[in-house]
């Protein structure tokens, strides 16, 4: 039997979203991201976000990765949530926990769940060499290393060998590699876990390097400025108290791109 289920395309910094109101009866969300996020066979996307009204000012977004697993947390599409709702703020519950949203015309902004798990300095082996690399739960898990000459680093190779690397098991790591431009400008090519790939832009893996950044550099600036390889430049803002964060946010655009039905088989 066909059932037709109603989404919007969105994106926010070059991660792109399939986002539904509501959870389908009778579908399996994991199976539906796997088909709906297919980029020869479905809409494509890196994700599947599905959001259900909790209050007037909260909704909760259950997200799901292009391989069909379930991730706790996801920056940009948070961002690409809250513009969805078309308020100006709002909450958005999530397996990580309460993120604030403020939204401005295109322009969104969301506070994270407090930063945790932080490791500097962890040594690995990568292809017989070895590597210092950091730490950082910032929702999710991110592998945060730094380099000089980022076009030329292979992301996809290195970033799937560490992604599953024995150090982070059972639940893997997203890699980040990030090259420094300047006291509060950063590079940074992100490899995804889920998506099993590098995307133009990861909201987490940029809060994640900023962060991990202002330690190593002892900053005190309230803001760095992230530049993803889709061109746009994400602000993280954050408030530290030594190795400590009380606060992380994320600035960027997001956009709607468009709406449609998709036509799946209930119950696959």
């Amino acid at each position: 039997m066909i059932k037709k289920i109603e989404f919007t395309k969105m994106v926010a910094s070059g991660n792109d979203f399939v986002v539904i109101k509501s959870e389908p009866e009778s579908v399996s969300l994991k199976k539906l991201a796997r088909e709906i996020c297919d980029r020869k066979f479905g809409v494509g996307a890196d994700g599947l976000l599905v959001l259900s009204r909790i209050s007037p000012d909260t909704i909760r977004m259950r997200i799901f990765n292009s391989d069909g697993s379930e991730a706790q947390m996801c920056g940009n599409g948070s961002r690409c949530a809250a513009l969805y709702t078309g308020k100006k703020d709002i909450k958005i519950k999530t397996l990580a926990g309460i993120i604030m949203a403020k939204v401005n015309a295109d322009n969104v902004k969301v506070r994270l769940s407090k930063p945790k798990d932080l490791k500097l300095g962890i040594p690995i082996k990568v292809s017989g060499r070895s590597l210092a690399v950091n730490f950082i739960n910032t929702g999710v898990p991110h592998t945060v290393i730094f380099v000089e000459g980022i076009e030329k680093i292979n992301v996809q190779e290195i970033g799937r060998e560490i992604r599953r690397h024995k150090k982070f098991l059972p639940a893997g790591t997203n890699v980040d590699f990030v090259e420094i431009l300047s006291k509060d400008s950063l590079r940074i090519r992100t490899y995804e876990r889920g998506v099993e790939d590098e995307t133009l832009a990861c909201g987490t893996g940029s809060v994640a390097a900023a962060l991990i950044f202002a330690l190593k550099t002892h900053s005190v600036l309230p803001k760095i400025n992230m530049h993803t390889k889709s061109g746009e430049i994400l602000k993280v803002y954050f408030k530290k108290d030594g190795l400590k964060f009380s606060e992380a946010w994320l600035e960027g655009k997001a956009k709607i791109v468009y709406r449609g039905e998709y036509l799946c088989l209930k119950a696959r």
